[in-house]
């Protein structure tokens, strides 16, 4: 049973964007504190992606956990309107491959960073990982190396170590 009357939860529910969102926000800050430069849902790309860094020809993709079923603790299942939400979930995930398998055969490399990894102690580790990536990367472009396939980086939520 809702615990929200149908007025509370239209509320609720139209207060969460598609757009700058506390995880993209974080990404952001620590690329930008860490030099790069990029742009924010670039509309000359398929899916808007959330940033996007022609120097390290890379795509970075912050999915949220419950509305692109990582499969987390953070993927919880509504108990009302189920048949709605499975609907729904089941587009964003054939969205989401559809995205990226265009910006692969475009080139780019994609890097995916889930919600639950820029929470508690895993957000530092995961912000390395990813701007380390980012670097590497556009070392390799710089110095010329061709790929055939484009990388690809999915950060998940890091195992306590």
């Amino acid at each position: 049973m809702d615990t929200m009357t149908p007025e509370q939860r239209h509320r609720c529910m139209s207060r969460i964007h598609g757009r700058d969102t506390l995880p993209e926000i974080r990404v952001r800050k620590r690329l930008f504190a860490e030099g790069w430069r990029f742009r924010v849902c670039d509309r000359r790309f398929p899916g808007r992606p959330d940033v996007v860094l022609a120097k390290a020809r890379t795509i970075i993709d912050v999915r949220g956990c419950f509305w692109h079923r990582h499969g987390c603790a953070a993927a919880t299942m509504p108990k009302t309107n189920v048949a709605f939400w499975m609907e729904k979930w089941s587009k964003n995930v054939k969205r989401d491959h559809r995205n990226e398998k265009a910006w692969r055969d475009a080139g780019w490399n994609v890097i995916v960073v889930w919600e639950c990894a820029l929470t508690g102690r895993c957000a530092e580790r995961t912000l390395s990982r990813l701007c380390d990536a980012l670097a590497k990367w556009a070392a390799e472009r710089e110095a010329g190396a061709r790929r055939r396939t484009p990388h690809r980086l999915e950060l998940p939520r890091c195992r306590a170590a």
